[in-house]
């Protein structure tokens, strides 16, 4: 079975219309000129981290592989097109047969990156590799957002899980592309049942004030939820009267009660003193879990109180106030002509403004001090320096326009933890702060 089976809404066709219509009609320029077909390098970046910020979160990158797979233009895309006269017959024609072909080179998804890097090298015809400009931006903007908000809030919790909850706030499909990128930034689960069924991640959930307001008493609901979840399950106890919720509920579930939520008020004060309470009823065992809002900064505010899992929404599937990661795609080498073994001419962008760029097709890698500790991203053209080779941060995505990397979500997210583990301990400040490591460019000749 897969998504479309059940008709949930977190796949599509074509993802061939997810683009900009300037992709198009530059293609169709192109073509025109005869240039289309000139070998060509993009490369994502972003010129800076959002402020404050020390490092980022390459996240998506598994989306991105899915998106280029599936970016045809099948005949209903194709109708569109035409009807509203965007292009003419002869590029409509080159698009019914589109099949990107090329090469893709990223940071294995998970890794850390700092302004400069190149995050994703796409290589190919111009053609081919202009079109895929917006949706790849989309999709690494956004999860690489909220992975890198995800991870700061999963440092500040320490070994206490995260569950993300923000479906609700956000959109429907973002949410689930939010749910992915928080699990690759450290969170241990989700309430979305669509982020669970697409990609495997553990889901949580057990009821809503709602649940109790429905009741004529408060005792009546928690007895409903343990009759139908067992002892084991998590009551909410901040609907009336939270002291004399939690009595209610060690009373109904006795001392294996498995958890209690909090969802408002001074949860630092009423943490401790249902600590206390379930301590004094014999429910020692009992977890408390808070909501309400929280970020990272709420979080880390919470380190010393007696919680023992956070769930995260709104702040979360925002970016924690970056909901961007401003990455960039850009023409950094094409050839000269169409000819296959015509040479790659380094290109950039030159405009003042804070917005350029460095030609050239780029490697990346991180050099170590004497301690085995990261002290610069190194980005160059040319060949690799010796004492850099195996060091490199680039691996091979797509080769001949066929995947090549596509691995579990488990493995994206153990290697971020071991890459923000390994880097210097100011990281993981929450401070604000330049990028924790330097970026140096090694230009050819």
């Amino acid at each position: 079975m897969n998504t479309a089976d059940l008709g949930l809404p977190v796949d599509v066709p074509s993802t061939a219309l997810f683009t900009d219509q300037y992709e198009l009609t530059m293609l169709q320029a192109a073509l025109k000129a005869g240039t289309a077909e000139r070998r060509s390098v993009f490369e994502v970046f972003t010129r800076r981290l959002p402020e404050g910020r020390r490092y980022g979160v390459v996240a998506g990158t598994g989306r991105v592989l899915d998106a280029v797979e599936n970016f045809r233009f099948d005949a209903g895309v194709l109708r569109f097109l035409r009807e509203r006269r965007i292009l003419g017959e002869e590029t409509l024609g080159w698009l019914a047969g589109y099949r990107f072909s090329g090469d893709i080179w990223g940071y294995p998804e998970g890794e850390v990156y700092f302004p400069g890097s190149p995050i994703m090298r796409v290589e190919g015809s111009f053609a081919e590799c202009v079109l895929l400009e917006t949706v790849i931006l989309s999709i690494l903007n956004h999860d690489s957002a909220i992975a890198a908000a995800a991870s700061r809030m999963s440092s500040a919790a320490g070994d206490r899980p995260l569950i993300e909850m923000g479906a609700r706030r956000t959109h429907e499909l973002a949410a689930v592309a939010a749910a992915r990128a928080a699990y690759v930034g450290g969170f241990a689960s989700t309430s979305d049942l669509a982020a669970g069924f697409r990609y495997g991640i553990p889901t949580v959930g057990t009821s809503a004030h709602a649940f109790t307001l429905l009741h004529d008493r408060e005792r009546d609901a928690f007895q409903a939820q343990v009759n139908t979840m067992g002892r084991g399950t998590t009551l909410l106890v901040d609907t009336y009267d939270v002291a004399e919720a939690v009595r209610t509920a060690v009373e109904v579930a006795g001392p294996e009660l498995g958890a209690v939520r909090i969802d408002s008020g001074d949860l630092l004060l009423v943490a401790h003193r249902v600590r206390q309470q379930l301590d004094d009823l014999g429910a020692t065992g009992t977890k408390i879990i808070v909501t309400s809002d929280l970020d990272e900064y709420a979080i880390a505010s919470l380190a010393a109180a007696p919680v023992d899992a956070y769930g995260v929404g709104t702040q979360l599937v925002t970016g924690s106030g970056h909901p961007t990661s401003a990455m960039v795609y850009k023409l950094v080498a094409r050839a000269e002509s169409a000819d296959p073994g015509a040479p790659l001419v380094p290109v950039a962008k030159k405009s003042t403004g804070g917005k350029v760029s460095v030609g050239g097709r780029k490697w990346a890698a991180r050099r170590l001090d004497e301690y085995g500790v990261p002290e610069a991203e190194v980005i160059g053209t040319g060949p690799v320096p010796a004492g850099l080779a195996d060091r490199q941060l680039l691996v091979e995505l797509v080769k001949g326009g066929e995947v090549v990397a596509r691995e579990p979500l488990d493995v994206p997210r153990e290697r971020h933890i071991a890459a923000r583990a390994g880097l210097p301990l100011s990281a993981t400040q929450l401070s604000r702060g330049e990028a924790v490591i330097p970026t140096e460019y090694v230009t050819e000749g």
